[in-house]
């Protein structure tokens, strides 16, 4: 009677314990579905790396003649290289918009480059950075006021950091104008149909970056096409996250292929 008791007991230990196997394993499955976080050429798990999220890829608005399907709203979306991504919908804050927060944020305008010069207390000294490089500029002075100087500090460093994330080759972003005075504008209109009497470069608070040339870093080679294509993505992803942070305004030049971005 005592072995048929043990026996059962033995019989009832083991029913239980393969119960709360199947049960347990199951309730770990769910915990851990889905922590891995896709990165573009690297898989970073959750467990192990914290992607900030100037690093996370966000959804552009892509073309309707390319694709019949909207993009699924998730951190680890990344549209394919071969995706058209419709910057000029993702970057579309007209000049008024972005000139209404350049008056706020600004110094009055400038007259010209000796007036530029007077005005040294209110404005920064753009030239050197680890992050960026000037292009040469034949209508803007280096200068900006401080709020966007950390601006553009922060986006070179973002765009910096996203390259070493995806172990890709350095280069740095190339600033094509900063501030100007009424007489470059002036000059400018002359021959640019994007140049506007009320410029917000008038007022130290916007910058463009170019999307066509990149400088290359240490032993990286001048950029093709295709690597082209894939610096603009990533700048534009830079862009994206902090215009949703609502840092800045960004408009999308095609005449002159820039990024227009004015400080919020």
């Amino acid at each position: 009677m005592k072995h048929r008791y043990l026996q059962a007991l033995g019989i009832i230990i083991i029913v239980l314990a393969l119960v709360r196997c199947v049960f347990v394993g199951e309730n770990e499955k769910s915990l851990y579905e889905g922590t891995e976080v896709q990165g573009s050429e690297n898989s970073l798990s959750a467990e192990s790396n914290f992607v900030p999220p100037y690093l996370r890829t966000p959804v552009f608005p892509t073309s309707s003649k390319t694709s019949s399907s909207p993009a699924t709203p998730t951190a680890a979306h990344r549209p394919s290289r071969s995706a058209f991504i419709d910057y000029a919908v993702a970057f579309n804050d007209s000049n008024h918009v972005q000139l209404v927060v350049a008056q706020q944020w600004g110094v009055p305008p400038v007259k010209d480059r000796e007036d530029a010069e007077q005005r040294k207390q209110e404005l920064v000294y753009m030239a050197c950075s680890p992050y960026y490089d000037l292009a040469h500029l034949d209508a803007s002075i280096p200068y900006l006021v401080p709020h966007a100087a950390i601006l553009l500090h922060d986006i070179g460093r973002a765009f910096t950091d996203s390259l070493l994330v995806r172990n890709m080759p350095l280069y740095r972003i190339v600033v094509s104008s900063v501030l100007r005075s009424e007489a470059d504008v002036a000059r400018l209109r002359l021959t640019n149909k994007n140049a506007t009497e009320r410029s917000c470069h008038l007022y130290g608070t916007t910058f463009d970056i170019n999307y066509t040339t990149f400088h290359p870093i240490g032993t990286a080679r001048e950029p093709d096409r295709d690597m082209e294509i894939r610096l603009k993505n990533i700048l534009g992803q830079v862009l994206y996250d902090l215009h949703s942070q609502n840092r800045c305004y960004v408009k999308y030049e095609r005449i002159q292929p820039c990024f227009h971005i004015t400080v919020r």
